[in-house]
């Protein structure tokens, strides 16, 4: 009795405690797409307009040999020794690349990629369902983004634009374009993520990600929702073998609208320029900055746009125009689409106080940009100094061996002791210590003076590196 006793308790017990899923109804019913034996399932509507618009491009470039360019193939003897041989020798060759583009007005305008018609001597477009080929010539291409405009002398068929700012993950779409130079082909796919950025593509990143298949030659093509109206231009894909696995990238409509118009309107992009370094806010400075989101100014430079607003090094911003800032990309982006001489309004958090600053952007040139860096963590030391470190006033010598740049300012760490709390920190040797919380570094005392100020407190501190900016945090 004892023993059943014992039984039916472990049972009891075991009930109470269990685990319990949430269950979905069952199916009571299947359903076919199609109420009738004559009808099928079809986005051959849809498609039909869209497909129209999407022209297919081929270019060619001609390439000098390196070979023939050496004097010696311009010496008579040379020739005279090689006889017919030298004749046969190719002095140059065209290179011919294929890829696709989207009609966008009735007169010819068409949007593709930068990288499809860079540095093209001659570019061909035929339109679909026609073997006739027209000479485009460039309107304007931009690098940062990669797109570019092109036009052709013609009567044609145009796309319509979608929101992309309102599509979803899981909205049903569709490529168009020319893969492999096989002609005009649509696969099919969903929205698989959004404002995809950090892949290293485009300075200015904010794709959508689809499954639908984008193979070399769709770059430049369309992607659409299930209306037929564009959502993107198709870019690029993820592979390690150059084929399609399900993860390619398309510039979102709004943005591709945006750089068209300036395109067209103007021949090149002038973009807004702030004048700072940013960075997420990394899991280490989440409790500096009370969870907040938004993209962490870690560098502003002299006389910058930012700088004469009163922007300062650690100061995060949350939002531009009204809209909302999460992390530096977007930061980045938004900016980016500016033009130059606009008044903004910045909201930002500086010392947990909610800020406002009104900024007018500068114009951004080809060799400025928005940098963006990673944080770092480590436990903070108990001590007056860094355990492990050891700084440096930078001294010319010292400067020319660490190849420091001229403007930079601070105290150069010369040693990190291996296994050391410096070293697990993410110091290394050559890195320039500028910054401690809001105290500026110029000299070994300020560096001191600034850790003892700061002891027993988490420290932010600014780190010039050969790999970039980055901020420490030694708690």
């Amino acid at each position: 009795m004892m023993r059943i006793y014992a039984v039916l308790l472990m049972i009891s017990i075991g009930y109470v405690g269990a685990f319990e899923f949430k269950n979905a109804p069952e199916v009571q019913e299947r359903i076919n797409p199609s109420n009738s034996p004559q009808s099928i399932q079809s986005y051959a509507s849809s498609l039909g307009d869209a497909t129209k618009a999407v022209v297919n491009i081929s270019t060619q470039k001609q390439v000098s040999n390196t070979i023939p360019n050496h004097p010696m193939f311009n010496d008579p003897f040379f020739q005279q020794f090689f006889g017919d041989i030298y004749g046969q020798i190719p002095r140059d060759r065209i290179e011919r690349s294929l890829g696709s583009g989207v009609l966008i007005s009735a007169d010819g305008y068409i949007i593709t990629n930068h990288h499809v018609i860079d540095g093209a001597d001659k570019i061909l477009v035929s339109l679909s369902g026609s073997t006739k080929e027209y000479t485009a010539k460039v309107i304007g291409s931009d690098s940062r983004s990669d797109l570019a405009v092109i036009k052709i002398e013609a009567n044609t068929p145009t796309i319509s634009f979608a929101n992309s700012d309102k599509v979803q993950v899981g909205d049903v779409v569709f490529a168009i374009g020319n893969p492999f130079g096989v002609g005009e082909t649509v696969t099919q796919g969903i929205v698989s993520a959004l404002n995809k950025s950090g892949i290293g593509i485009n300075d200015y990143e904010n794709f959508i990600q689809t499954d639908a298949s984008i193979n070399p030659g769709n770059s430049g093509g369309a992607l659409i929702d299930s209306r037929g109206a564009l959502i993107g231009i198709n870019t690029a894909i993820l592979s390690r073998t150059g084929g399609n696995h399900g993860v390619g990238f398309a510039i979102p409509s709004e943005m591709v609208k945006k750089i068209a118009k300036e395109l067209i309107e103007k021949g090149a992009i002038k973009r807004g320029y702030l004048g700072v370094g940013i960075q997420d806010v990394s899991e280490d400075l989440q409790e500096s900055y009370a969870q907040k989101e938004g993209a962490l100014l870690i560098s502003i430079e002299p006389q910058s746009p930012a700088a004469k607003a009163g922007l300062m090094v650690w100061d995060l911003i949350t939002e531009v125009e009204g809209k909302k800032i999460t992390n530096a990309q977007d930061l980045k982006n938004l900016i980016g689409m500016l033009p130059p001489k606009q008044k903004i309004t910045i909201k930002y958090i500086r010392d947990k106080q909610k800020r406002t600053a009104q900024v007018v952007l500068g114009e951004l040139s080809n060799d400025e940009g928005v940098h963006a860096s990673n944080a770092q963590g480590a436990p903070n030391n108990t001590n007056g100094g860094i355990d492990g470190l050891s700084v440096n006033e930078i001294t010319q010598s010292l400067r020319q061996r660490y190849r420091i740049p001229d403007n930079v300012q601070g105290v150069v760490v010369t040693e990190v002791r291996r296994d050391s709390l410096a070293d697990r920190a993410g110091f290394g040797i050559g890195d320039v210590i500028a910054q401690i919380e809001d105290s500026n570094i110029t000299k070994p005392s300020d560096f001191w003076a600034a850790l003892s100020k700061f002891k027993n407190k988490n420290k932010r501190i600014l780190v010039y590196s050969r790999n970039g900016i980055k901020t420490i945090i030694l708690r």
